[in-house]
Formats: C-alpha cells, sequence, structure tokens
C-alpha cells in the first residue's frame, strides 16, 4: 500500500502522520498522479488548525496543489498519457501522499522544477480567481493582505499587468520584494489603515493572508462588497466572502501560469524544499515563523 499524511483529527501539527493508505483508483475524465512533490499552502495550515471546517473523507489528507508522473488513466481522458508529467490542482485536497487523483492538471515543460510546478496550481489558480471576483480592472487600485504569499506574489504580478495598481501589505523583510513586483508595500498591525489611506483610496481588497484583518479590510474597502479573503474564519461575520477553489472561478489559470513559468514571465515565492513524511515539522516551521518560504514536500 502506499503512503500518505493522513489528518488524524483537528489539532497542532503532529496530527498529521505518515502511515498506509489505500492506491486511489481515478475516475470519469481524471487521472492518477505518483506525486514528486505537494505544496504547503496556509488554508492547509487553516484546516489542519480546525480554523477552518469542511467536510473531510474517511482518510482526511490535505494538500491542494502537486506536480508529479501520470501513473493511469480514467476513462474519458484524452491528451494525457501514463507517464506524461504533469502539475495539478486537487480540489478535493489529497496532495500530502505517494498518489494522488486529479481532475485538473496540466503538462509540466521539462524546463520547470517539480518543486516549481508543485508550487503553482493552487496558488495561480487562488490569484487569478479572486481577482475575477473582484471584477477588478486597469485603473482600480487593490490592497492586497499577504503580498509576500505564494498567492500574494503572483497575484501582484497578474494584477499590475492589468494596469491595477496594488497596495500590498507585508512584513518588513518582503518589502523589497513588493516593490520588484510594482506594488507599494505598507506594514502590517495598528497603523495599516492610516498608512493605506494615505496613498489613496481603495477599490477592493484581497486577502490572501487570513490573519484577521478583515474590520481593516472592510473600512477600507468602504464595506464588504469588494473584500475577499482564502481563509480568514471570521469572513461571514464580516459579510465578507471566504473563496474556495472551484471548478469555475478561474478556468484555464493553471494553463496559463505554467506557459509564465515556463517563459519566466512568472516569479514565484521562495521556496524551502522537505520530505513529505515530514509534513508535520513543516506545519510547525511555517507556524512558528521559523521558516517563511514556500515550503514543498518532496517524494523521492
Amino acid at each position: 500500500m502506499p503512503n500518505a499524511v493522513v489528518m488524524t483529527g483537528y489539532g497542532p501539527p503532529d496530527v498529521l502522520e505518515w502511515t498506509a493508505v489505500p492506491l486511489p483508483e481515478p475516475g470519469e475524465a481524471q487521472v492518477r498522479i505518483r506525486v514528486k512533490a505537494a505544496g504547503v499552502g496556509p488554508t492547509d495550515l487553516a484546516i489542519r488548525a480546525g480554523h477552518l471546517r469542511f467536510p473531510l473523507p474517511e482518510t482526511p489528507v490535505l494538500g491542494y496543489e502537486v506536480a508529479g508522473v501520470v501513473d493511469a488513466v480514467g476513462p474519458g481522458v484524452s491528451g494525457t498519457e501514463v507517464g506524461d508529467e504533469v502539475a495539478a490542482l486537487l480540489f478535493d485536497r489529497g496532495g500530502y501522499a505517494e498518489y494522488a487523483v486529479a481532475s485538473i492538471w496540466t503538462h509540466k515543460p521539462g524546463s520547470v522544477s517539480w518543486a516549481d510546478a508543485a508550487a503553482l496550481p493552487s496558488s495561480v489558480e487562488a490569484a487569478a480567481g479572486v481577482l475575477g471576483q473582484l471584477r477588478i480592472k486597469a485603473g482600480e487600485t487593490l490592497l492586497l493582505l499577504g503580498g509576500g504569499g505564494s498567492v500574494g506574489v503572483i497575484a501582484t504580478q497578474l494584477a499590475v499587468a492589468q494596469g491595477v495598481r496594488v497596495i500590498s501589505a507585508v512584513g518588513q523583510r518582503d518589502d523589497a520584494l513588493a516593490a520588484e513586483l510594482g506594488a507599494h508595500p505598507v506594514r502590517y498591525g495598528s497603523g495599516l489603515v492610516g498608512a493605506v489611506r494615505a496613498l489613496g483610496p481603495v477599490d477592493a481588497v484581497f486577502d490572501a493572508a487570513g490573519k484577521g484583518a478583515l474590520a481593516d479590510a472592510v473600512a477600507l474597502a468602504g464595506g464588504p462588497d469588494r473584500v475577499i479573503t482564502l481563509s480568514d474564519p471570521a469572513a461571514a461575520g464580516f459579510g465578507v466572502v471566504l473563496s474556495e477553489p472551484t471548478t469555475d472561478r478561474a478556468p484555464g489559470a493553471l494553463d496559463e501560469g505554467m506557459a509564465m513559468l515556463a517563459e519566466k514571465r512568472l516569479r514565484l515565492k521562495a521556496r524551502t524544499l522537505m520530505p513529505m513524511r515530514s509534513a508535520a515539522e513543516a506545519h510547525r516551521r511555517l507556524e512558528s515563523g521559523e521558516v517563511h518560504d514556500r515550503i514543498i514536500l518532496t517524494l523521492d
């Protein structure tokens, strides 16, 4: 039997255990992937800690994105064969595993590393999807909370390319990165509202961090209508949309993002690689702030 990092319950990182699981079978229009690398995202941490509670399968495995080699092809699949190298977005999670089943994937060019390919799917889908949901357009100003994160880095580049003015709330160590990507960096904390207002009015807010700044976000946007968060569990209390991966949120984002990555037109957040069996330690390091990079779980 293959192994996966199973979530034995909600709680601290040690609820994640490397254990044997049944081999998943691809269904209609699905492929099974022998995983080489999987991304760890903030939503994974929020689910594991119990801040976000979704219906969980009998054997819960986190992870919204993987890169690997197609191992089996389900009925109705065309254009993809066993042996193809792909990156996949997993709407139902399951990426922290030796094998994952996917319905949305794109082929990985040889010039893109496994780690880069695994860092792309969820982040580019979320970035493109929320920008679309916010109906952001050229000439408007977007406040991006978490501009130094994996989603924020991509969202900044996509928004700037559309002619959007981006104000990016980041920690001090990400000031230079935000500026390099074309955004105006501001600091989180008690001075956030004043710092943003000093730069002018805000049309929309994209909360890619989920760090409890929704009150400020709603105040700056003049209401909740154009405020969207990816992982703040307080969203409903502020009348804010909690955006989740869906098949229609950003169709084509993964294909387009992979092409941009291969052509070196897209920059990703810096990455740190860790063995997949050390997923619990990866969560601990991210939550403690010991690691600031994006963590990618790898399998030999």
